[in-house]
Protein backbone atom coordinates (compact mmCIF):
# COMPACT_ATOMS: atom_id res chain seq x y z
CA UNK A 1 0.00 0.00 0.00
CA UNK A 2 0.88 3.84 -0.81
CA UNK A 3 -0.22 6.82 0.24
CA UNK A 4 0.51 9.71 -2.18
CA UNK A 5 3.10 12.32 -2.15
CA UNK A 6 0.26 15.08 -0.36
CA UNK A 7 -0.19 13.03 2.65
CA UNK A 8 3.76 12.49 2.74
CA UNK A 9 3.97 16.76 2.49
CA UNK A 10 0.98 16.95 4.78
CA UNK A 11 2.18 15.26 7.77
CA UNK A 12 6.17 17.08 7.15
CA UNK A 13 3.76 20.02 7.31
CA UNK A 14 2.10 19.55 10.57
CA UNK A 15 5.03 18.36 12.46
CA UNK A 16 6.60 21.36 11.49
CA UNK A 17 3.66 23.37 12.75
CA UNK A 18 3.59 21.28 16.03
CA UNK A 19 7.62 21.75 16.80
CA UNK A 20 8.27 25.38 15.50
CA UNK A 21 5.33 27.49 15.57
CA UNK A 22 2.28 26.37 17.24
CA UNK A 23 0.54 29.53 18.23
CA UNK A 24 1.67 31.34 15.29
CA UNK A 25 0.84 31.54 11.59
CA UNK A 26 3.08 30.36 9.45
CA UNK A 27 2.75 31.69 5.48
CA UNK A 28 2.39 29.38 3.05
CA UNK A 29 6.00 30.73 1.21
CA UNK A 30 7.70 29.37 4.30
CA UNK A 31 6.13 26.59 4.39
CA UNK A 32 6.39 25.64 0.81
CA UNK A 33 10.21 26.87 0.88
CA UNK A 34 10.94 24.32 4.12
CA UNK A 35 9.07 21.36 2.27
CA UNK A 36 10.75 22.34 -1.20
CA UNK A 37 7.42 22.11 -3.29
CA UNK A 38 5.62 25.14 -4.99
CA UNK A 39 3.01 27.05 -3.30
CA UNK A 40 0.06 26.20 -5.28
CA UNK A 41 0.39 22.33 -4.78
CA UNK A 42 0.92 23.05 -0.98
CA UNK A 43 -1.74 25.44 -0.87
CA UNK A 44 -3.90 22.24 -2.26
CA UNK A 45 -3.09 20.35 0.58
CA UNK A 46 -3.49 23.29 3.07
CA UNK A 47 -6.88 23.87 2.14
CA UNK A 48 -8.07 19.57 2.97
CA UNK A 49 -6.08 20.19 6.33
CA UNK A 50 -8.23 23.28 7.16
CA UNK A 51 -11.10 21.85 5.65
CA UNK A 52 -10.67 19.10 8.24
CA UNK A 53 -10.08 21.35 11.07
CA UNK A 54 -6.69 20.20 11.64
CA UNK A 55 -5.06 23.91 10.79
CA UNK A 56 -6.75 27.22 10.53
CA UNK A 57 -6.37 29.84 7.67
CA UNK A 58 -5.39 33.05 9.20
CA UNK A 59 -5.18 36.67 6.82
CA UNK A 60 -3.72 39.16 6.92
CA UNK A 61 -0.20 41.02 6.68
CA UNK A 62 1.29 38.44 8.99
CA UNK A 63 -1.45 35.57 8.03
CA UNK A 64 -0.86 32.30 6.98
CA UNK A 65 -1.68 28.46 8.53
CA UNK A 66 -1.44 27.75 12.18
CA UNK A 67 -2.77 24.65 14.42
CA UNK A 68 -6.34 24.24 15.88
CA UNK A 69 -7.05 24.21 19.61
CA UNK A 70 -6.07 20.82 21.31
CA UNK A 71 -3.88 20.33 18.28
CA UNK A 72 -1.76 17.91 20.77
CA UNK A 73 -4.45 15.31 19.57
CA UNK A 74 -3.86 15.07 16.22
CA UNK A 75 -2.79 12.02 15.06
CA UNK A 76 -1.06 10.44 11.96
CA UNK A 77 -4.97 8.99 10.77
CA UNK A 78 -6.52 11.90 10.98
CA UNK A 79 -3.92 13.81 8.55
CA UNK A 80 -4.04 10.72 5.91
CA UNK A 81 -8.03 10.89 6.46
CA UNK A 82 -7.42 14.58 5.89
CA UNK A 83 -5.61 14.20 2.37
CA UNK A 84 -6.75 10.67 1.50
CA UNK A 85 -10.00 10.52 2.09
CA UNK A 86 -11.61 7.55 4.82
CA UNK A 87 -12.33 5.15 1.71
CA UNK A 88 -10.80 1.02 2.58
CA UNK A 89 -7.85 0.51 0.48
CA UNK A 90 -9.21 -2.57 -0.53
CA UNK A 91 -12.33 -3.85 -2.08
CA UNK A 92 -13.41 -7.48 -3.14
CA UNK A 93 -13.87 -7.70 -6.69
CA UNK A 94 -16.19 -10.43 -6.90
CA UNK A 95 -19.66 -9.86 -5.58
CA UNK A 96 -19.18 -11.98 -2.42
CA UNK A 97 -20.08 -9.54 -0.02
CA UNK A 98 -19.14 -9.50 3.73
CA UNK A 99 -18.50 -13.49 3.32
CA UNK A 100 -15.38 -13.07 1.40
CA UNK A 101 -12.79 -14.71 3.50
CA UNK A 102 -10.06 -12.24 1.43
CA UNK A 103 -11.77 -9.17 1.99
CA UNK A 104 -12.03 -10.12 5.77
CA UNK A 105 -8.44 -10.06 5.93
CA UNK A 106 -7.35 -7.23 3.93
CA UNK A 107 -10.18 -5.35 6.34
CA UNK A 108 -8.51 -7.00 9.72
CA UNK A 109 -4.99 -5.96 8.59
CA UNK A 110 -6.43 -2.35 7.51
CA UNK A 111 -8.52 -1.83 11.01
CA UNK A 112 -4.61 -2.87 12.54
CA UNK A 113 -3.05 -0.09 10.39
CA UNK A 114 -5.49 2.34 11.18
CA UNK A 115 -5.46 1.71 14.85
CA UNK A 116 -1.92 2.54 15.23
CA UNK A 117 -1.81 5.24 13.17
CA UNK A 118 -4.32 6.88 15.07
CA UNK A 119 -2.35 5.87 18.34
CA UNK A 120 0.44 8.38 16.68
CA UNK A 121 0.04 11.38 17.66
CA UNK A 122 1.61 14.43 15.63
CA UNK A 123 2.68 16.26 18.89
CA UNK A 124 4.47 13.01 20.07
CA UNK A 125 7.33 14.00 17.42
CA UNK A 126 7.85 17.22 17.97
CA UNK A 127 10.42 17.02 20.74
CA UNK A 128 12.30 14.27 18.57
CA UNK A 129 11.79 17.35 15.13
CA UNK A 130 12.91 20.09 17.51
CA UNK A 131 16.47 18.06 18.36
CA UNK A 132 17.57 17.31 15.15
CA UNK A 133 16.42 20.59 13.30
Amino acid sequence: MKYSQATDYALHVMLYLVAAAPDKPVGVAVLAERMGVSQTYLSKMLTKLVKAGLIQSVSGANGGYRLRRNWDDISFLDVIHAIEGTASMFECSLDHGSECLVQQVVAQAEQQLEQFLDSKKIADLAEQFKAGS
